[in-house]
């Protein structure tokens, strides 16, 4: 994407109606990888709901792009934003409709200076239709997608997933739309407008259990830790913590029971098919606690595995990031910023064989304008147009 420039407009973050880490998540795939991204933002930025310009949220969802600040609502900032976009491959925002419009950054209006340009947009509920005004969020889509319904213990009530899971899922299907659209342009010529929302993204990403209501009329409830269609599958308590395993299939359910020593599991009639074992599903999975009580974490791990069985500890954050496996797979990587020094942030996990990831990021998130003059200059303003619309506060 080296040769690929990206804006990617923000409202303020102050008092936000919109969602924060969708457009964010999607030009980040594409900073990632070399493209040119510049963040743009409106002069007065006052702080941010993720936790400071400078906090990990921030830091992670915008290294690798630099910062323009333009007041969009000042005619000389926006006529300077239209000569940019003149030159730009693609501009990425996360307005309201309404507000785009009001702004004069919708698709339409930026088209008239671009016809190759790739205009992408993510919305709370979509561009369209009855909710198409509404502001959106990651925890209302978590709970209007039906995600919560399925998620946490039977009876205990709605839960939420412990990420934002709807803005950075629709994050990622605008990075791959945008990608569409790229190679689309590469045949034909033309830009195209791409979006998507918080809603959609996470209908789909319901996946099976959104099309076993769709297809078969069944509404999924809360499983907890089981699996909803696939016994036994599901968490389970060793002698000095808790475990994933996974043994649904035949075969897989033999190696469990040969893998664990002196249990009763395969002489009980009540788990001697796959369909009984599915019909007894919580006293299947009583019986494999108490089969497995007196295995260590670590013990029964090895042993599963080495069994072909799938088996995991439940760790916690950072278990999840000291264990062998990430550490090889080098998931945190350095940024140097000015003032903060380096930090580890996460690398993308898209692995490329003719690209391997670097030692560390290009860049640290920038601070508000940061990189004002920088970019402006590279797109042949001169020392006396900035200053200009530095006086006019049309930049900063």
């Amino acid at each position: 994407f080296k040769q690929k420039t990206a804006y990617e407009i923000m409202p303020s973050l102050v008092g936000s109606e919109m969602c924060i880490r969708d457009s964010p998540t999607a030009v980040r795939l594409l900073s990632d990888w070399g493209a040119n991204v510049i963040k743009i933002e409106p002069p007065a930025e006052a702080g941010s709901i993720t936790g400071g310009r400078r906090g990990p949220d921030e830091q992670n969802l915008h290294r690798n792009k630099r910062a323009l600040a333009i007041n969009l609502k000042n005619p000389d900032g926006h006529a300077a934003f239209l000569e940019l976009v003149k030159q730009a491959d693609i501009v990425v925002e996360n307005f309201r409709a309404d507000v785009k419009h009001r702004l004069k950054v919708d698709y339409e209006t930026l088209k008239q200076a671009n016809d190759r340009l790739i205009y992408a947009s993510i919305s709370g509920f979509g561009q369209e239709g009855p909710y198409s005004d509404r502001p959106g969020v990651d925890q209302i889509v978590q709970g209007m997608s039906g995600l919560m319904s399925i998620t946490g213990e039977p009876g205990a009530g709605p839960m939420r997933v412990g990420i934002a899971i709807s803005d950075t899922t629709a994050g990622m299907f605008l990075g791959q739309g945008i990608l569409l659209a790229l190679l689309e342009r590469e045949r034909t010529g033309e830009g195209q407008w791409v979006h998507t929302s918080l809603l959609e993204g996470m209908l789909s990403k319901l996946d099976f259990q959104g099309a076993r209501y769709t297809m078969l009329g069944e509404v999924p409830q809360q499983q907890g830790n089981n699996h909803p269609t696939a016994t036994p599958m599901g968490t389970f308590s060793c002698s000095d913590g808790f475990v994933n395993i996974a043994a649904p299939t035949e075969r897989m359910w033999q190696r469990l029971l040969g893998a664990i020593e002196g249990s009763n599991l395969g002489s009980d009639a009540r788990f001697k098919t796959a369909a009984d074992r599915r019909a007894s599903g919580n006293e299947l999975n009583i019986a494999i606690e108490e089969a497995i009580s007196n295995y260590s974490v670590d013990e029964l791990v090895s042993r599963l595995n080495g069994a072909g069985v799938p088996c995991g500890p439940i760790n916690d954050v950072s278990g999840a990031f000291d264990n062998p496996q990430t550490q090889f797979l080098g998931m945190s990587k350095a940024a140097t910023h000015p003032e903060l020094g380096d930090i580890r942030l996460i690398r993308s996990p898209i692995n490329l064989s003719r690209h391997p990831h670097p030692e560390g990021f290009h860049r640290a998130a920038p601070d508000t304008g940061q990189d004002s003059d920088e970019v402006l200059r590279e797109f042949g303003f001169t020392t006396a147009n900035i200053a200009s619309l530095m006086k006019k506060g049309a930049i900063a």
